[in-house]
């Protein structure tokens, strides 16, 4: 299960047109609740390093600002270890151009974001931006479009 939604900011039930101003401190976030029978959640994580550039700070393709910042929100010191760990051998590897500047931080409130935003692909794939950003992503893992 996927929740679009924002996190890591100071302001209390940011709006969208909020976070857009980069003034609040949050991030856009998803929260998933996966089953670890399934994928764990270093396997979470492999996904999460295939689906966006973890190296620029502050910014995902054209999107730029504080809120599209490259963020891991642990629930536990567990996830805590695993994410440190997975971007080490991640720079180790030098899987990327540039060192990972993904921030790892503890779970704050979540808020989860207006109706719109959720399940946005599958309401709006003829919008440009889910043609030309989200289906190349889906692409990359295979899924049903």
């Amino acid at each position: 299960d996927v929740t679009s939604g924002y996190m890591g900011g100071a302001v209390p039930d940011p709006t969208y047109e909020q976070i857009c101003t980069g003034l609040t401190g949050h991030a856009e976030v998803v929260q998933i609740t996966f089953n670890p029978a399934v994928i764990d959640f270093a396997g979470v994580l492999e996904h999460f390093w295939k689906l966006h550039d973890p190296t620029t700070l502050n910014q995902q393709g054209n999107d730029v600002g504080t809120q599209y910042r490259s963020a891991i929100f642990y629930h536990s010191e567990k996830q805590k270890e695993i994410a440190e760990a997975s971007i080490k051998k991640k720079d180790e590897a030098g899987v990327f151009h540039s060192p990972i500047v993904t921030e790892v931080s503890a779970l704050e409130k979540f808020y989860e974001a207006e109706k719109y935003h959720q399940d946005y692909y599958r309401n709006n794939k003829a919008v440009p931006y889910c043609q030309f950003v989200i289906t190349p992503k889906l692409d990359k893992l295979g899924l049903e479009k």
